[in-house]
C-alpha cells in the first residue's frame, strides 16, 4: 500500500502502489499543463469518500511502499485521463485488461 498525501498528512489516502503509479502519471500530466481538477476517492477505511480539488499550488506527495515500479497499463492511463478531464473529475476505475504489446515498463 502506498499513500497519496495532499498538502498535509491529514489529507491523505492509502492506495495500492500499482494504482498510485498510474495516478501519478495522470496527476502530473494534468498539473504540468496547469490544469486543476477534482479527485474523488474511496477512503478504504470505512469512512466513505473524499474529494480533493487538485491545484498546481498545493504540494502533493506520493509515497510508494514497494521498491519496484509496476508495469504501466496505457489503457488504464487513458481511462483515468478521460475521467480527470470529465465533469466529475478523476475517479479510480477498475484496471482494464491490457494488451501485452501496449504495456510499458514503469
Amino acid at each position: 500500500m502506498g499513500r497519496f498525501i495532499y498538502d498535509t498528512m491529514a489529507n491523505s489516502v492509502e492506495l495500492e502502489d500499482r494504482t498510485l503509479a498510474h495516478l501519478r502519471i495522470v496527476i502530473m500530466n494534468k498539473l504540468r499543463r496547469s490544469e486543476s481538477f477534482m479527485f474523488d476517492v474511496d477512503m478504504n477505511d470505512g469512512t466513505g469518500r473524499r474529494t480533493f480539488w487538485i491545484h498546481p499550488s498545493v504540494p502533493i506527495q506520493l509515497h510508494f511502499f514497494g521498491t519496484r515500479p509496476p508495469r504501466i497499463n496505457r489503457f488504464w492511463i487513458d481511462e483515468l485521463m478521460k475521467s480527470a478531464s470529465g465533469p466529475n473529475g478523476l475517479t479510480i476505475t477498475p484496471e482494464p485488461v491490457e494488451d501485452e504489446s501496449a504495456a510499458v515498463e514503469g
